[in-house]
């Protein structure tokens, strides 16, 4: 391997530790602010089980797809190649999930943040946001200069340590896709259902309060018939007898 191509290579490796410590430190900085009052952290809960509730399902069906690809990838091509497939799409997998997880963490935080000033909320999005960057980028870095520096190490042909690198491109591309299509279809969903709840809780509401103006309009007219009426029949009952 020549010199300087295995300095870039480690410059490279570095900083994409580098990223991942970023991400690390600021995720754990974030999660440590304030979570809000009790009614936000209540909030904040429901969005936190349904997203988990909705990454657990949908990476289980990414990891079927993922796998049936990777027994294609590796008997089509090399072993080779499948392990780059499946480095790329494990360590794309791991970042959207991370950062999913994260992103559900920071809105409360972002929101809290917010009720102190325009500054602090917005630094709090920020550095939530950059955390899935930073993940994204340092996985990357990390995956390909470290698949590649190895390959190299054992001296594998050029043509076949292409192959092994286009695989781990594709590998992390595939699952991305199929992360960035559940999550439009589950935020639409999110959306939709979020409405139809607040219209039906509008006309229960309106429904109740209706309900209660007929009652408390009953309630004054029998308020003023019974005695009239019970005054009428006192009136008729001598007449009678």
């Amino acid at each position: 391997m020549n010199s300087s191509i295995e300095t870039i290579l480690l410059y490279t490796i570095f900083a994409g530790l580098l990223s991942i410590i970023y991400g690390f430190v600021t995720g754990s900085n974030i999660l440590k602010s304030s979570a809000g009052n009790s009614k936000m952290q209540e909030i904040a809960s429901a969005i936190q089980i349904g997203a988990k509730a909705y990454l657990n399902r949908q990476y289980k069906t990414i990891a079927i797809v993922g796998v049936v690809v990777l027994v294609i990838i590796s008997f089509a091509f090399s072993i080779l190649v499948g392990i780059g497939y499946l480095i790329g799409a494990a360590l794309s997998g791991i970042a959207g999930y991370v950062g999913m997880l994260v992103s559900v963490q920071a809105n409360v935080r972002t929101a809290e943040a917010s009720r102190k000033g325009l500054a602090e909320g917005l630094s709090v999005a920020f550095k939530s946001g950059a955390i899935t960057g930073m993940l994204v980028a340092g996985l990357a870095l990390l995956s390909i200069a470290v698949y590649y520096y190895i390959l190299l190490k054992f001296g594998v042909d050029e043509r076949e340590i292409v192959n092994a690198l286009v695989a781990l491109g594709f590998g992390a591309s595939l699952i991305s896709i199929f992360a960035r299509l559940g999550g439009g279809i589950f935020t639409k969903g999110a959306d939709v259902g979020a409405d139809l709840v607040g219209k039906v809780e509008a006309v229960f509401l309106r429904m109740i309060q209706e309900i209660q103006l007929l009652l408390q309009i009953t309630l004054e007219i029998m308020l003023v018939i019974v005695p009239v009426w019970l005054l009428i029949c006192l009136r008729l009952m001598p007449l009678q007898l």
